[in-house]
């Protein structure tokens, strides 16, 4: 991970609180709004975010007269944070933090931020997990889930553009998280995932991707009751919350724990996503 010219190391987080550092030297703004800035340009790299694009992040619909000249005195307040971590003045921090036509670019390698990190390893576990691969699958997946150090841009007052990033990375992870657990079942960890389950539905009582999981992880267990007693609480919360009964497959879960169906035998183990369909 460098900076061009000079091969200083950079690094920027955001899946958690923000943080971001030259030659191990901290750049993060300790002001909200620039710290907002940096987030922005952090989550596309090497590409050109435009002036009415972080104005609109900072201000919403409610701009200052002032906001173009505001917006430069947060760029020159980064730029001063990189020139001191650099030990190299303005000219270099601006090699850094480049002003384009119309907008600022952060160029900096993907790999120097921590999303596109996660985003690969959890593309690449998806991967082998299609391909049959559960070993890779799950150690890529596990790799990926350990870059977050806590919900993402915890520390950024969100606007348009980062609120709806955190949304994005936060159902990426979710979504990451019940492909490690799908892996784990197929590969006969059953036993292990059951204190997580137990933890994630109850957090989630109405996500039924993780009921179903667990579900399945109760049965092989030998603890069908429990199994059926998580399908009936989920019941509960979406009739009581939504009106709404489980889907069709969940039901044709419950359906297969209450006949002891051999296809969510361990026996059975790749074709657990047979009961999810």
């Amino acid at each position: 991970m460098h900076v061009p010219g000079d091969g200083a190391a950079v690094d920027v987080n955001v899946l958690g609180p923000v943080t971001a550092h030259v030659n191990g030297r901290s750049i993060r703004p300790t002001a909200a709004k620039p710290r907002q800035i940096l987030a922005l340009l952090a989550l596309y790299p090497r590409q050109v975010v435009s002036a009415s694009t972080l104005i609109e992040e900072l201000w919403a619909d409610r701009p200052p007269r002032s906001a173009r000249t505001t917006l430069q005195t947060y760029i020159l307040q980064l730029r001063r944070l990189i020139g001191d971590a650099l030990a190299a003045g303005d000219g270099a921090a601006k090699e850094v933090l480049v002003t384009e036509y119309g907008g600022y670019l952060l160029d900096v390698p993907p790999e120097a931020v921590d999303v596109h990190e996660y985003e690969h390893l959890a593309a690449a576990g998806q991967v082998a997990r299609d391909v049959g691969d559960h070993e890779s699958a799950a150690r890529l997946l596990r790799s990926a889930l350990a870059v977050w150090r806590g919900p993402a841009l915890v520390d950024v007052p969100p606007g348009t553009t980062l609120g709806v990033e955190a949304v994005r990375l936060e159902e990426s992870r979710l979504n990451t998280l019940e492909c490690r657990i799908e892996v784990d079942l197929r590969a006969g960890k059953h036993h292990a995932l059951l204190s997580e389950l137990a933890v994630l539905t109850t957090r989630q009582p109405m996500h039924e991707d993780l009921c179903a999981h667990y579900m399945i992880a109760l049965f092989r267990s030998g603890r069908r009751w429990q199994a059926l007693k998580v399908f009936n609480g989920l019941r509960g919360a979406l009739v009581d919350e939504l009106g709404v009964e489980p889907s069709t497959r969940l039901q044709h879960l419950q359906r297969a724990i209450l006949n002891s169906d051999p296809q969510l035998d361990l026996a059975e183990t790749q074709r657990v996503r047979i009961a999810l369909n």
